[in-house]
């Protein structure tokens, strides 16, 4: 466009939170005498008053904060980001993709089931020293076998020493089955997914943590949005159309790691290991 004289470029959207490309020409731009760039902000009726006002002040009252991103052209307040890009990439390891299993390492894991036709099915693998390191990660993103990704990363768990495994409670009891018949114990979460974010960010915040350079991961953490309902409490989730499938294992697996209670005894990691007794004849 720098060679062509006049050219003229439109860019139309509704406006949802206040960042990314959209919220920074807003930001740069908006109301300013003299700027060389022109935008303007009106609401659905005023660009389109054929539109049915009562289908509008339905929307108003069933969810306010997006009817007025929807059809008022607001920005959210009520939806912002979780965490920001240098927090994350100051706890990344660069170029480190997977780290092997030690013997002398006790290592954990969390696992987001799927049933194979819509969401990525994850695991995530990670220790304790000096923080909370992430070893592994893996994804098998749809359609595929449950049954298949379990017994794969059955076999992935039990080359790091992983006998009982933590989860997402909302896929029901095909988990435990499945993981159960290839010899991994599986136990849902205790904490939703929202709150495993929540208690992650100081964390991250204060760079305890030890991520492998994995761009979908993150993808997924800057994806993250907190926001906050008509009650006052804030919930994190990823946004529309987006997916957290790596970044819930992941968030699973660390958090798992800085809570030694999860973490196998000595005996039982050195069980692991042990080859079974032959049959007493």
């Amino acid at each position: 466009m720098a060679s062509i004289p006049e050219a003229l470029l439109v860019g139309i959207s509704s406006p949802y939170a206040r960042r990314g490309e959209l919220w920074r020409a807003y930001e740069r731009h908006h109301g300013r005498e003299g700027d060389p760039v022109l935008t303007w902000q009106a609401d659905t009726r005023s660009m389109n008053p054929a539109i049915d006002a009562d289908l509008i002040a339905a929307a108003f009252e069933d969810d306010e904060a997006r009817a007025a991103a929807e059809y008022g052209a607001e920005f959210r307040r009520d939806v912002e980001g979780y965490v920001s890009r240098e927090a994350v990439m100051a706890c990344v390891v660069p170029g480190r993709r997977e780290l092997p299993p030690l013997m002398d390492v006790r290592y954990v894991g969390f696992v987001d089931p799927s049933g194979g036709s819509r969401d990525s099915m994850t695991l995530a693998i990670a220790h304790l020293e000096n923080c909370a390191v992430l070893d592994c990660v893996r994804e098998r993103r749809p359609p595929f076998s449950p049954d298949d990704v379990a017994k794969e990363y059955a076999a992935l768990l039990k080359s790091y020493g992983v006998a009982t495994i933590r989860g997402d409670r909302y896929a029901g009891e095909w988990p435990r089955e499945r993981f159960r018949a290839y010899g991994i114990r599986y136990e849902p979460s205790e904490r939703a997914k929202s709150e495993l974010y929540g208690a992650l960010l100081p964390l991250l915040n204060a760079r305890r943590i030890e991520l492998l350079d994995e761009r979908r991961l993150f993808a997924q953490l800057f994806g993250l949005e907190r926001r906050t309902a008509r009650g006052g409490r804030d919930s994190i989730d990823h946004g529309p159309s987006a997916h957290d499938d790596v970044a819930n294992a992941v968030t699973g697996a660390l958090l798992l790691a800085t809570e030694r209670r999860y973490l196998p005894s000595v005996e039982e990691f050195r069980n692991m290991f042990r080859a079974p007794r032959p049959p007493q004849v």
